[in-house]
């Protein structure tokens, strides 16, 4: 990232409420692992335990959010190039602060801070179309109410700022696609699997890793399309949901028709200009 006027973890405590990262607060470290109390609890009726599934209600409503993006993954496979190592993108979360991991971490200062939106090199300068995207589905997250995708959220931001600590990845992250990726774990993943889930178990680890880079529109280090698409297919948690995998394969089968209505269309408003 480009030269600041203020140490990032300084700016992060002042907007934030977040202490600098200590290594023996690492959420990995804490035995039995448990995401700090929310400091603004959800209503009895509605919590879950940390790190649980989440709810029915929690699941419907980001993957609505997820849908509602009509992402076509077989285009973004067919886009990837290739990226920093798996291994890579796990070690990163499992570094995470377990602040990262309060209910009610506080996403916008922190995405604010790492777009770099309050503190640039000249002062306070608007956000470009990226940074504005990513905004926007840090609104959205904070609107679902949901402690689990804010929590997926938060580690995304925490696999952007971790270059501060931990330095560059082997290769750099495309920001073309930051909104993407954001979208991707807060609302698909986080809707199948608590992110506590993505720090505390090896599987979830590697699962939220490999679906940060493709989404991210990066291929593992090492991998071909077809081995990661294989491999990602195995852990994928979404499909694995009895459930919810129909409810996405219904999604799926409305964008197809949808799809192909359009094309109709488009084909019959073709013809009848070629006729005029």
């Amino acid at each position: 990232m480009a030269e600041r006027p203020a140490p990032f973890w300084r700016r992060l405590t002042n907007s934030a409420g977040l202490r600098e990262p200590d290594r023996g607060e690492l959420a990995t470290n804490a035995i039995p692992f448990s995401p700090p109390t929310a400091r603004v609890p959800r209503p009895a009726a509605d919590a879950e335990p940390a790190g649980a599934t989440p709810d029915a209600v929690d699941s419907e409503v980001l993957l609505a959010v997820w849908f509602a993006r009509e992402q076509d993954d077989m285009l973004v496979w067919r886009t990837c190039l290739p990226g920093a190592s798996t291994a890579e993108i796990a070690t990163r979360l499992s570094l995470v602060p377990a602040s990262f991991l309060a209910d009610d971490v506080a996403i916008l200062p922190l995405a604010e801070n790492i777009l770099e939106m309050e503190y640039g090199a000249v002062g306070s300068t608007p956000p470009d179309r990226r940074g504005q995207e990513v905004l926007r589905i840090v609104d959205q997250v904070r609107a679902t109410g949901s402690a689990a995708a804010r929590r997926g959220a938060a580690l995304v931001l925490w696999l952007w700022a971790s270059e501060d600590l931990n330095g560059p990845l082997s290769v750099p992250l495309s920001p073309v696609w930051y909104g993407r990726a954001m979208a991707a774990l807060s609302f698909r993943l986080a809707a199948v699997v608590d992110p506590a889930e993505w720090v505390r178990t090896a599987d979830r680890r590697d699962e939220a890793a490999r679906t940060f880079l493709l989404w991210s529109g990066h291929l593992p280090a090492g991998e071909d399309e077809a081995t990661a698409r294989s491999i990602l297919a195995m852990r994928d948690s979404l499909q694995q949901n009895a459930a919810l995998a129909q409810t996405m394969a219904e999604h799926e089968h409305r964008l197809q028709v949808t799809k192909q209505l359009q094309e109709a269309r488009a084909r019959e408003a073709a013809a009848r200009y070629s006729n005029e």
